[in-house]
């Protein structure tokens, strides 16, 4: 084997863990504009099925997408909040068991890298390299998958969060605002269905699995919540509980 064939084996770990989390926050943000436009999609659809005025329509739509964006952005805050509590607390307890005990922490790094399938004396090199490089890092890459350097924002969660679920929203609002009074539903009906069956295909390919069924999944589901608001709209519409 040549030298640059060596020298160029693999990624640095950091590398990957950054390219994993890049496409997680891609999945995220995919399945943040198919939370947008199915929730909004059955709001609007049922409220047309009460009245075909463009007003409360345009309300609720309006209520929904801001409401529902501000709820996704600040339900991703809190959760990548205490994550990154939680990340920040476990680095600092790292670094200090280092600063009180470096030749135990680095015999429990050989070991770990020894339980991962390495001989003793490999393990043991492998360990004192890493150290002498980087030892937090080593210890929080082999013992919790963690990169000091790559922590999670929340704030940034939340922003993408928001704009996933309101370009999502979108969709759904256009489709029933724009077109004439009789095809209002029907539109909104194939835009949102065609936009789920895209959204789970994506998402699907960013996890690896299967396009087709994914895409089917959340179709078949997209269309029961629209059935279902559509139908309690028309009947309370029918009975004169709204107005």
């Amino acid at each position: 084997m040549s030298e640059f064939s060596t020298t160029h084996v693999s990624p640095e770990p950091h590398a990957v863990a950054g390219t994993s989390q890049r496409l997680n926050w891609l999945r995220a943000g995919v399945l943040g504009a198919n939370d947008g436009i199915v929730s909004v999609a059955a709001v609007l659809v049922g409220v047309a099925a009460v009245t075909p005025n463009i007003g409360p329509i345009v309300t609720a739509g309006s209520a929904a997408v801001i409401g529902g964006a501000v709820s996704m952005a600040l339900g991703e805050y809190v959760s990548v909040s205490s994550q990154r509590d939680s990340e920040h607390a476990l680095i600092a307890k790292e670094r200090q068991e280092l600063e009180e005990d470096p030749e135990g922490e680095l015999n429990e790094l050989a070991g770990l890298y020894e339980m991962n399938g390495l001989s003793p004396e490999t393990a043991r090199k492998v360990a004192v390299e890493l150290t002498e490089k980087d030892a937090l890092r080593a210890h929080l890459s082999m013992e919790l998958n963690i990169d000091a350097e790559d922590v999670a924002s929340p704030w940034h969660a939340a922003l993408a969060s928001f704009a996933a679920f309101f370009l999502g929203a979108l969709l759904p609002f256009l489709a029933i605002v724009l077109p004439p009074v009789e095809a209002r539903i029907p539109v909104t009906f194939v835009a949102t269905l065609v936009a789920l069956g895209l959204t789970g295909g994506v998402a699907a390919h960013i996890g690896g699995s299967s396009r087709t069924r994914a895409g089917i999944r959340v179709v078949v589901g997209g269309a029961l919540a629209l059935v279902f608001t559509y139908v309690v709209g028309h009947l309370l519409g029918a009975s004169g509980i709204t107005p």
